[in-house]
Order: structure tokens, then sequence, then C-alpha cells
């Protein structure tokens, strides 16, 4: 593959991919659109194989680090789609009561970004729990491009009961001191906001740009809430200022990072939207917000 850096890259072409990534654009018109950007000996191809995720390359705590215990668990999820699989992180050694969290995925079912995720989780102390909603479609496929298609054909209530149901498996759990958060990413974003409305009982909600709640949901809110956004993400930003009137109209605790010149995704440490500075920030922030929550 021919070398592209980051920086070389024009941000219509991230902007190209985010649509991409969310189902505004299907493949074929992405490689389409994206010839206008194929010059000086970069093709539409190597551009592709740039944009797309390095999961293998990029984990940061592996399946089989022996500083954490990880393993796939089921759960029943009665209002949402059955037996949902999912991953379980916690640290390796004698179990001690923890503070949980679960972690949810983005838009294309329980991938090995979002597993490497749980496991920094488990790392920094916490049990975590990783569900798959995709699990009743036969679980994420090992292909992103599939894994999108796959959720855009469940319903979106039905997963969040699947996610709820997973905070309600992990407070039941008897390593977990009954105090669980939730951090979620893009879809994921979205659905920790709405698992702060739908949950009395959530001990923190940590969304990546993720969408916001209806503005009348907002009273029902009662956890402390971290929101991260991505400066360049107009898209996500958009539905901000409302949000943020009404937590401040209702009094809820907040507290809110835009990190400046950065895409949706930053997190996400195997695309080109990567942000190291960023993403380590913002995790930073994360964990020391749910070691104040949920541990003590």
């Amino acid at each position: 593959m021919q070398n592209i850096r980051k920086e070389d890259i024009k941000q219509e072409v991230f902007d190209l991919y985010d649509d991409y990534a969310h189902n505004r654009l299907n493949r074929r018109d992405f490689m389409q659109k994206l010839t206008v950007y194929a010059v000086g000996g970069i093709t539409v191809t190597s551009l592709m194989s740039f944009l797309m995720p390095d999961y293998q390359g990029a984990l940061q705590v592996k399946p089989d680090d022996p500083r954490v215990q990880s393993t796939y668990i089921t759960y029943d999820s009665p209002k949402g789609g059955g037996t949902i699989k999912a991953l379980l992180a916690m640290p390796a050694g004698t179990p001690i009561k923890r503070g949980g969290i679960v972690v949810v995925h983005e838009n294309r079912g329980l991938n090995p970004y979002i597993e490497d995720v749980a496991r920094r989780a488990a790392l920094a102390g916490f049990i975590a729990i990783a569900p798959d909603a995709l699990t009743p479609l036969g679980g994420y496929p090992g292909d992103d491009d599939k894994g999108r298609e796959l959720q855009s054909k469940r319903d979106k209530n039905e997963m969040l009961e699947d996610f709820i149901a997973g905070y309600d498996h992990l407070i039941k759990h008897k390593d977990c001191n009954g105090k669980v958060g939730v951090v979620g990413f893009c879809f994921g974003g979205g659905i920790a906001n709405l698992m702060a409305v739908r949950i009395p009982g959530l001990a923190a909600a940590v969304p990546f740009y993720g969408g916001q709640p209806p503005a009348e949901d907002v009273p029902k809110i009662k956890a402390p809430l971290l929101l991260h956004y991505a400066g360049l993400d107009t898209r996500v930003n958009e539905g901000w200022p409302v949000y943020e009137a009404a937590l401040k109209a209702n009094g809820k605790a907040y507290t809110v990072y835009i990190y400046p010149n950065v895409n949706h995704g930053f997190h996400n440490d195997t695309t080109p939207r990567y942000d190291k500075a960023a993403a380590e920030l913002a995790w930073q922030r994360t964990i020391d917000f749910f070691k104040e929550k949920l541990q003590s």
C-alpha cells in the first residue's frame, strides 16, 4: 500500500468516511466520491485501505494479557434480543468488590477495538461488560461493513434494552460493588445518554461523541455525566446546545470537553481519525471520573 500520511489527507475525506461509516453513503458512492481526492499518485484503493480499521495492529491490552481475566458470557435480555453475548473483563488475581462499567460499542457490533476498551477498563481496576447487540443476528461478523449492515437491521430501542439488561447483569455480579456506570462510543455514546435517562440507579455515564436524548427526557437523568465531543464533528455537535440548556435548566451534574481539531471517532485507535493526545486525555479523564463515582 502507498505510504499515506494523515496530515496529507483533506478534512473532506474524513467527512466522507463519517458519512460512509454511518450509512449515509453506500460503498459504491463512497468510492466514487473518493476519486476527487485520489491525486498525486494516491489511488482510491490506497485511500480506502488507509481509512479502514487496523484492529490487530492497535490492540493496547491483548486478549491473553496476564493482568486481565476476560471471558465471553451470555445473559438474558427479555425486552431486547433474548440471549446476549458479552465480553466480561476484570483484573486478574484475588477477586474483590469493584465498580462496574458497561462498555457500549459503535454501530457495528462488538469489534476488537471495543473488546480492547473493556480490557483497558479492567486494567484500570474495574469489572467491565461489553455486550454485542448483534448477538440475535449471529454476532459481530468480523468485518465492520457487514457489522454495520447487520446492526441497521436491529431496532434501536431493543438494542437499548440489551444494554440495560447488561447493566442489570453486571450490578448483580458477585464481584461488583453495586455501583455501575456506562461508557459508549458513537452509537454507544447515544446509548449511554439514553441509559442515563432510563436507569435511575446508574452511577455515572460517559458518552463519547454520542447523540443526545430528547430534551424533555433530561429531567429523568440522575447519573452525573462526563461528555466528550470532537471539535470537527459538526453532525453530532449540533445537538449539544439544546442538550446543555436542558441539563442546566434541570440542575443536572455534568462536565463536557470539546476537543479541538479532532474528528468523530478520535478515541478509536484503529483508524486514521484517531488523535493520540485527545484520546489519551479523554480516557484518563474517564477513568478518573469512574474512580470517583464507582469506587468511592
